[in-house]
């Protein structure tokens, strides 16, 4: 067995059992957060770690698709720009959420759409061609979109610029992004087989460094997780299920074949909760970030049961848009 066949089972097993791995790190934090905390200092380079990763699977082909097929693309990208941003606001209100849980909820509705999206798309027989798009798009204008929404929806609860969480997120997302997607067109013309490798490698990386993450927050939060109302975790659960319910009410408005709603249902229902959590530790507290890290638990284990109901009722469906159908204009 080659090398490069070796890495790719290795790479499979971490990915395969992801949840296993978050789940374990959290209650290792919870236990021992002295042995963790430490690691909050790097959550911003680690979710970079994360987007170049992203960068590394995304080729020209996929953003050019932003451009063959606007019409799905703005669709999805407008709904999970639009619909979870309020929700998350409406659902702070409802349940009178305290300030800190309550900006880590809107952080994590103004994230852009999140990279588990995608698969959970292949997985459950959906469009990944338009899922993609939609996460690039939403991933590129984040810079813009993100900070505006947390400014106008918690402006007078925080004391942050839109210029400082601009930069913020261009440097631990735009700039990651663009250096894996240009590395990986690099390397595919002077080094094949690098390149084949890093394809290999990175998600198991990616996948590592998130459950870092969800461990430093669990860490930081753990005098806070025990006592965490339920009230909050059922808040931040009802927003992914509005968010989910949502994208599939759209998609079905707007007539799409139905690989593309379930696309655009997964698309407006995953968040980037690295990049909120990120966010939180950086701009706010710890206790901010304590509901997207939990989110990245909780898709976890909704997320592949969603994509088996999907997968499981395919037949009858019109089979899943081709990929030579991805790329003509809607």
């Amino acid at each position: 067995m080659s090398l490069l066949s070796k890495t790719e089972r290795a790479s499979d097993f971490v990915n395969k059992y992801f949840v296993v791995w978050v789940v374990a790190a959290s209650v290792l934090a919870l236990y021992r957060p002295d042995a963790v905390t430490w690691i909050g200092a790097y959550i911003s380079p680690l979710l970079g770690v994360v987007m170049l990763g992203m960068g590394l699977t995304l080729t020209p082909a996929d953003l050019r698709r932003i451009v063959d097929r606007p019409r799905d693309v703005f669709i999805g990208s407008l709904a999970q720009w639009t619909v979870m941003p309020l929700a998350a606001y409406g659902l702070v209100q409802l349940f009178s959420l305290p300030a800190e849980l309550g900006i880590g909820l809107i952080l994590l509705g103004a994230a852009p759409g999140g990279t588990s999206s995608n698969v959970m798309t292949y997985l459950g027989k959906g469009d990944v061609a338009l899922s993609v798009a939609i996460t690039s798009l939403t991933t590129v204008v984040a810079p813009v979109v993100m900070p505006a929404w947390v400014l106008l929806l918690a402006g007078t609860e925080i004391q942050v610029t839109f210029a400082e969480m601009f930069q913020e997120i261009v440097f631990i997302v735009l700039l990651p992004v663009v250096a894996g997607l240009t590395a990986r067109q690099l390397l595919e013309r002077v080094a094949p087989t690098a390149a084949e490798a890093s394809l290999a490698v990175f998600p198991s990386i990616s996948v590592l460094a998130i459950v870092v993450i969800v461990a430093a927050v669990v860490g930081l939060n753990a005098e806070n997780i025990l006592t965490v109302s339920a009230v909050a975790v059922a808040a931040m659960v009802a927003h992914n299920l509005i968010g989910l319910s949502s994208g599939y009410a759209i998609g079905r408005a707007a007539n799409m074949p139905e690989d593309r709603v379930r696309a655009t249902v997964f698309e407006v229902g995953w968040q980037n909760s690295g990049l909120a959590t990120a966010l939180a530790v950086a701009f706010f507290s710890p206790l901010a970030a304590l509901l997207p890290a939990l989110f990245s638990v909780w898709q976890l284990v909704l997320g592949p049961a969603l994509a088996t109901y999907f997968a499981r009722n395919t037949e009858g469906e019109r089979e899943p848009t081709r990929e030579s159908d991805a790329v003509s204009v809607d």
